[in-house]
């Protein structure tokens, strides 16, 4: 399927999704929110597919933050219902993916960029990198998540600085508050993500889909983290994916996986 507003390409077990408005710094519309999660649902069911790395389009940003034309003059009702769907379709929907979703934030990832960053389960940041929540500066809060995983990401109190102050911190910050797991060039984010892929692909699809709810359910209020890994633990016996795992380990040669 041909898209507006994002590139895809798939080599090797990996998609690549590239946010593609580099006129407009790759801002989210509504357009390719949709675009995003048709991508997304659509890579969620092909096993073929083991890792997705999320990207923005030219050297100077990932996503430099929401439209801000597309609802600057909406109602009150009308804004919660923006944050609602965007949350439903777009940033939980990534963050409970049961496919790996590296984000290569490769410039600037601002407002509702750094909301869809976080919703990947781990970030990558090229050194030209600045990362920020500047909603309180246009008299609003961050409405994608914001408030909610970025004081789990950096803790709350440096949470409450960025959203407070609306700045803008550096990649080499982001990394020392925990907020990305590296710091590259720009040059060498795509390879370096890529690496990693490689990495995650040694292993079981299915048990890395169990690990992401796992360790999501700890931050999902009413769920007891715990028992839901206790049950995917459980099911990881029952899959294919456990007797090639167990049985390569005791052969001493590599697993062959078939993410079943």
């Amino acid at each position: 399927m041909n898209y507006e507003n994002i590139l895809i390409v798939h080599e090797n077990g990996i998609t690549t999704i590239t946010i593609n408005r580099p006129e407009k710094l790759n801002a989210l519309n509504k357009a390719t929110i949709a675009e995003l999660h048709d991508v997304f649902k659509t890579l969620q069911h092909d096993p073929e597919i083991r890792v997705i790395v999320l990207t923005g389009s030219g050297e100077k940003a990932f996503v430099a933050g929401a439209d801000i034309s597309e609802f600057a003059h909406f109602s009150v009702e009308e804004g919660a219902q923006l944050a609602a769907q965007g949350q439903e379709s777009l940033f939980d929907y990534v963050e409970n993916l049961k496919t790996p979703v590296i984000a290569a934030i490769n410039g600037f990832a601002l407002g509702g960029g750094l909301e869809l960053a976080m919703a990947c389960h781990f970030r990558i940041a090229s050194d030209n990198a600045k990362m920020g929540l500047p909603e309180t500066s246009l008299g609003v809060i961050p409405g994608y998540g914001g408030t909610q995983r970025l004081p789990q990401l950096v803790g709350k109190g440096k949470a409450m600085e960025m959203i407070m102050t609306a700045g803008m911190i550096t990649a080499e910050e982001a990394k020392q508050y925990g907020l990305v797991n590296y710091v590259v060039t720009q040059a060498a984010l795509l390879d370096f993500c890529y690496g990693i892929a490689q990495k995650i692909m040694r292993n079981s699809p299915v048990a890395i889909g169990k690990a992401i709810k796992a360790v999501n359910a700890n931050f999902k209020d009413g769920e007891d983290g715990y028992k839901t890994e206790i049950k995917a633990f459980g099911y990881c016996f029952g899959t294919e994916d456990f007797k090639e795992g167990t049985t390569a380990f005791l052969d001493k040669r590599k697993a062959v996986f078939s993410g079943k």
